[in-house]
């Protein structure tokens, strides 16, 4: 199937190609964010995106734009990267364009939806449950896949939950903000949420100190970072549980998904990254 450089004029259609697989919780792609990662630049992993060259995006044509894929290589390793594709999941096509990334990238190691790009809030990886022919097409493609979060959603407010009084201040990420429960001068809990996007908050970080654990202030510092979000705009929130480690104690999220359960939040999805090695 052809493919050919994007145009200006295919914005329309390809934002409702990335509408289309739009998952729960995230916000509408704006022509602004487009052309964020067009131009190869995310607020999230945005270190990520500068150490690739400018990225090629190009649209699969029949009729009308059918897909859209965005990939780049990697200079410091000569690594290829698939940051992006998006066809209403239609499996000729997943597979279509995968097919023709591969070709123009070579015989290199590849990885693909290794980080987070402009057009969505956070999502680091491939939504495998969303994205099944997206998915299929990679397997069939020869990459090995690594399951790595949990996405999790739910709406806003979240009632039951007590709410402890918290200092807030901006974070040193662009976009964020930094919630301190603070206990005789000492913090002894802390969050990070993101400005709402489209009504959608992040809870980015959460955590307490190891000595003052299961006293309920992780109940109570949710409790006010949904509260901030709320006071801004937001209607829904989203996080992501870095449980890919289930075996190290040191990285054991269990306690963490029964808060969050409690307070509401479903599981979306899980998300992958892929890799290809060189051949």
């Amino acid at each position: 199937m052809p493919l050919r450089p994007y145009r200006r004029t295919d914005e329309h259609a390809v934002l409702a190609l990335i509408e289309a697989d739009r998952l729960t919780g995230q916000p509408r792609t704006t022509p602004a964010m487009l052309a964020e990662a067009l131009s190869g630049r995310s607020p999230v992993d945005s270190s990520f995106w500068t150490e690739l060259d400018p990225p090629v995006t190009e649209v699969l044509v029949e009729d009308g734009v059918l897909g859209v894929i965005s990939y780049a290589v990697r200079p410091s390793d000569q690594a290829g990267v698939i940051l992006w594709l998006h066809c209403r999941e239609a499996p000729d096509l997943a597979a279509a364009l995968i097919a023709h990334a591969l070709d123009r990238l070579g015989q290199r190691a590849i990885f693909a939806f290794d980080f987070a790009s402009a057009l969505g809030l956070g999502l680091e990886a491939l939504p495998v449950r969303h994205r099944p022919a997206t998915r299929d097409a990679l397997i069939a493609a020869g990459f090995v896949g690594e399951d790595l979060w949990s996405y999790l959603h739910t709406r806003l407010p979240l009632p039951g939950l007590p709410i402890a009084g918290v200092e807030v201040r901006p974070s040193e990420e662009p976009g964020r903000l930094q919630l301190d429960l603070v206990r005789d001068g000492n913090v002894v809990a802390e969050a990070t949420v993101g400005e709402p996007v489209g009504g959608v908050g992040v809870l980015w970080w959460i955590a307490v100190a190891s000595a003052f654990r299961r006293k309920g202030l992780g109940a109570q510092l949710l409790g006010a970072a949904a509260e901030v979000l709320a006071a801004r705009g937001a209607h829904e929130v989203i996080l992501f549980v870095d449980d890919d480690a289930p075996g190290d104690p040191d990285r054991d999220r269990s306690a963490a998904k029964r808060l969050y359960a409690r307070a509401g939040f479903r599981e979306v999805d899980r998300l992958w990254s892929w890799r290809r090695t060189g051949r």
